[in-house]
């Protein structure tokens, strides 16, 4: 039930039951679900069987791992890494978790994630709900990097602040979640741009946020004993000049990549109601409104950086012809979440399915 059939059996169960109940509950449902069917003897293997696209033109070399296509799930999906085997086999080349704080949190109170379904959009309050990075560490290693890599499951590692630490000592508490984490992530990502905790995005001014990422690049080489892919996460709402300043700062510091973008606080172009809008209140925006101002940051970044640095592209991925013109600006890998939300556990299937279609028609879409 995961190919067609389960992609419109998922549409009708999303319009009758899951939009009626509060977002994140709908949520816990649906990645329960997910884990379980995957959990069950033999599970994962049929769903990698009904989901998988094996196609030559898919995979893809990137932040020096082979990875079984370009799109992947991005963060804030599996915050606590409880679902990385089920994810992979729906038919994401790579799994990001977090955001990761050294501190176990309760995130924000709820109600805390709301859905503009007219704009196919989320929004997020949640302020990095999590189980902490030492929690976190121990599900990835007893799921085993070896393991993984026969399963060719790539999981990266997304990692903040916690909340009650100062931000004075917020290179400490990243430090804290590099170490513990470094060694078990294929690769690992610094999000300073999440718009639900107070001051974190002041951290992408590059004075404030050259030591954070320096300490954070040889902490996490130390505690994993080899280089450990290092991105940085930016929000779509930094002014150009400061996206060129993070970039030249990511060339300057040797990092590996930039993942862009993060949700935005801007409320601009929504066709939902006034009232549906305000009701959702305060949060960041991902979805389609994002998509015009993602493509935007990644074309800035990419005619910044060249190809020394591995531009991961997320904000407002729908559809494969989304993806393949993430990779035409010069993404090298894409993320989703929100459309998956939206798309059920066959979306990754269909996407991925259509993708092969382009890229063996249009060979020109990867740099």
């Amino acid at each position: 039930m995961i190919n067609g059939g389960g992609g419109r059996l998922y549409r009708v169960l999303f319009r009758t039951v899951l939009r009626r109940i509060d977002a994140e509950t709908a949520h816990r449902i649906g990645f329960g679900a997910i884990r379980a069917a995957a959990a069950v003897p033999g599970g994962a293997a049929l769903m990698r069987r009904a989901c998988a696209v094996d196609d030559p033109a898919l995979p893809v070399r990137a932040l020096g791992l082979d990875l079984p296509g370009p799109l992947g799930l991005a963060a804030g999906f599996d915050k606590d890494a409880r679902g990385v085997t089920a994810l992979a086999a729906l038919g994401f080349a790579f799994v990001e978790v977090g955001t990761v704080t050294a501190a176990p949190q309760p995130g924000n109170p709820r109600p805390r994630l709301f859905r503009l379904a007219t704009d196919r959009a989320v929004v997020n309050r949640m302020g990095f709900n999590n189980d902490g990075s030492a929690a976190v560490a121990a599900r990835l290693r007893r799921l085993g990097r070896r393991r993984r890599q026969r399963r060719r499951v790539v999981v990266g590692v997304n990692i903040g602040k916690s909340a009650v630490v100062p931000d004075q000592h917020a290179v400490v508490d990243y430090v804290a979640s590099a170490r513990r984490l470094a060694g078990l992530a294929d690769y690992l990502v610094v999000n300073v741009s999440s718009p639900n905790t107070a001051g974190l995005r002041d951290l992408q001014a590059v004075e404030r946020l050259r030591p954070l990422l320096t300490a954070v690049r040889t902490a996490a080489d130390r505690a994993a004993r080899r280089h450990v892919p290092l991105l940085v996460k930016i929000a779509p709402d930094l002014a150009d000049e400061d996206v060129v300043a993070v970039a030249d700062l990511a060339l300057e510091l040797g990092l590996d990549g930039i993942v862009a973008t993060n949700t935005t606080t801007s409320r601009h172009g929504l066709r939902s109601a006034a009232l549906e809008i305000d009701a959702a209140g305060a949060g960041g925006l991902s979805g389609p409104p994002l998509r015009e101002r993602s493509v935007q940051v990644l074309r800035l970044l990419r005619d910044r950086v060249g190809d020394r640095l591995a531009l991961v592209s997320v904000g407002g991925v729908e559809t494969a012809a989304d993806v393949a013109e993430r990779l035409r600006a010069g993404a090298t890998l894409v993320q989703a979440y929100t459309a998956f939300v939206y798309g059920g556990p066959s979306w990754p299937r269909r996407v991925n399915h259509d993708l092969t279609r382009r890229l063996g028609t249009q060979p020109d879409l990867r740099r």
